[in-house]
């Protein structure tokens, strides 16, 4: 259990207010997954009402806006007008301050790469009060720190970023059955030369010959011309705001054995859809559809726990950690694997390689598991995604980041007292510990 001090800033000056009296760290929507946004006994600044736009060159497709924009808000504003977001992740509510903190990335990583290739530049306020401009050529430094910084630099005040022109908010999908982890490895390197979106759904209980069995799904941006004559009457269509929720926490016996493989059918036949069209938000944001889809997993919660590892070896290292998994007694619920392009940055999480993310419901068991999977992530050459972690060591952040001390030299220059701090920043040792 932590507790934080929350405000919610409306500009630099409130944020600084609070600065000089405590530490503080800034806070989006709250879609990571644990303590990337908390500070214990500490403040943190809720920046979700930092949400104008600010400037539109339609011409350029830029959009200048306030770090507390949502991507929903840029959709909701953008999409009538024919421009999506170029970096979607699983979720439409998260804020562009955060987007830019986490590094975000989607299913088009081996193509488009993650969010930093869609921003020119942000605004920032710093320890002292200074606002500067960072980009790719001005305080170049800190513009790389910030993605995947977890913000413990500083408050992202505003960011131009470059939208995604389309023709429609549809996109053409293709989904296969997977029989297995050489099927799964052959398909998606294959299919990565003809479609842009790329994702696939593993089957986490499966052993033996099935291992790594699943669905792949693939997809690209639908043309007009390619649109059913039912489709074309509104190409631009936007999102309905959903009345699906799950209304309070699960029993925590709801999650068992049973229940979780019946589950993982049920996933399996929805991912495996017919559908040549499909809309942009079951196409992106599947579990957007369902508010308080957490509540699912009960009071006790879950972890996502989000990694990395090379391409060379990657199949037989992809094949032990499914079978530590399987073999583990934690059970995994939903797990997602996607291939990803180059990685850029100093903390961000991506690189060329294969990624899986598993939910895994909080247990007993799984406190001690971790580290032997951390363990063996890391000797594949592998690392967590920051973004989601909330278990990893110090010691372990520090293997699986060696570049660490390139950060920490950032941080020491633009915040040499430790004035933007958090429990993860702590827990990882990026910033003091109070």
């Amino acid at each position: 259990m932590t507790e934080s001090f929350a405000f919610e800033p409306r500009n630099a000056a409130e944020c600084m207010e609070v600065l000089q009296q405590d530490t503080l760290v800034p806070r989006g929507l709250g879609r990571s997954y644990a303590d990337q946004a908390t500070n214990d006994q500490h403040y943190v600044a809720v920046c979700t009402k930092m949400n104008y736009f600010m400037a539109w060159d339609e011409a350029n497709g830029i959009l200048e806006c306030q770090s507390g924009t949502s991507l929903e808000e840029i959709i909701n504003t953008f999409g009538p007008k024919g421009w999506l977001p170029m970096i979607c992740p699983g979720t439409k509510f998260v804020t562009i301050g955060g987007a830019i903190a986490n590094d975000i990335h989607g299913k088009a990583h081996h193509i488009d790469g993650s969010f930093v290739n869609c921003v020119l530049s942000f605004t920032i306020m710093l320890a002292d009060g200074r606002i500067l401009t960072a980009s790719r050529t001005e305080n170049e430094d800190l513009f790389w720190a910030n993605f995947g910084g977890l913000g413990l630099l500083g408050v992202i005040l505003t960011a131009k970023i470059k939208l995604r022109k389309i023709e429609t908010t549809y996109f053409r999908q293709k989904s296969m059955v997977i029989k297995d982890l050489d099927h799964m490895l052959e398909a998606v390197t294959k299919y990565d030369e003809t479609f842009n979106y790329s994702v696939a759904w593993i089957d986490a209980l499966a052993t033996g010959k099935k291992l790594g069995s699943g669905v792949l799904t693939l997809g690209n941006a639908a043309k007009l011309n390619e649109l059913p004559e039912k489709l074309k009457a509104d190409p631009l269509k936007l999102h309905a705001t959903s009345k699906l929720f799950v209304p309070f926490f699960l029993p925590s016996f709801v999650l068992n054995g049973l229940t979780v493989r019946m589950m993982n059918k049920v996933i399996a036949f929805v991912q495996n859809s017919p559908k040549d069209f499909v809309h942009y938000e079951k196409f992106f944001f599947p579990l957007d559809a369902i508010n308080n889809w957490n509540r699912g997993y009960g009071k006790r919660g879950f972890i996502q726990y989000q990694f990395v590892i090379p391409e060379a070896n990657g199949r037989q290292n992809l094949k032990e950690i499914l079978e530590l998994i399987a073999a583990s007694g934690c059970r995994p619920f939903l797990n997602v694997f996607k291939k990803m392009g180059e990685g850029q940055g100093i903390l961000s999480f991506p690189f060329k390689g294969y990624t899986l993310a598993i939910d895994f419901p909080v247990s007993r068991e799984l406190h001690a598991f971790t580290p032997k999977l951390d363990e063996k992530v890391l000797s594949a050459g592998g690392r967590l995604y920051l973004g989601k972690d909330g278990m990893l060591t110090a010691a372990m952040f520090r293997a699986m980041y060696p570049q660490y001390e390139q950060w920490l030299a950032v941080k020491r220059k633009y915040d040499p007292h430790d004035r933007f701090s958090s429990n993860i920043g702590r827990r990882l040792e990026l910033s003091a510990r109070s």
